[in-house]
């Protein structure tokens, strides 16, 4: 359905769960062996490119899409996000629009990720700040797949 209907680019063995709320038709990229897990945020309005070996934990929300808090008119705002390959976005993190996330990133639960980290970096916090590196010796594939998705 997300390919066909949709028009979403999903790499061999991506898996989307139940109860995920994706906005806009098309801009969403997922590669090899991703997992995007339940009632997820995925906003694809201004581009979202996720890498392969990606784990999504539970509840995160990514936005690509935002109003000019300057603007008499409320004006909307699209930047992409880029999320490179093994990173690891914990439970209820938020990831704000043009931000990148280099490989093998790791962002803690509940962080909010205003600006691109650099690869093997560890961030947490509101907003995210570094807090470790993470071995750059990755090899694995999250995929889990439940009776119900």
């Amino acid at each position: 359905m997300y390919r066909s209907l949709l028009g979403y680019k999903l790499g061999k063995d991506a898996t989307i769960q139940m109860n995920c709320y994706v906005y806009c038709r098309g801009n969403l990229v997922i590669g090899d062996g991703t997992m995007i897990n339940r009632d997820c945020v995925l906003d694809s309005r201004g581009g979202l490119y996720i890498g392969s070996q990606v784990n999504i934990s539970p509840y995160v929300q990514i936005y690509t899409a935002q109003h000019d808090i300057n603007s008499s008119t409320f004006a909307e705002e699209r930047a992409a996000v880029t999320i490179g390959d093994y990173v690891w976005i914990s439970t209820r993190a938020t990831v704000l629009p043009g931000v990148t996330l280099e490989e093998g990133v790791v962002v803690a639960a509940g962080a909010v990720v205003t600006k691109s980290v650099p690869a093997y970096k560890i961030v947490g916090g509101v907003p995210a700040q570094i807090i470790g590196e993470r071995d750059k010796n990755l090899n694995y594939i999250p995929v889990w797949r439940p009776l119900m998705q």
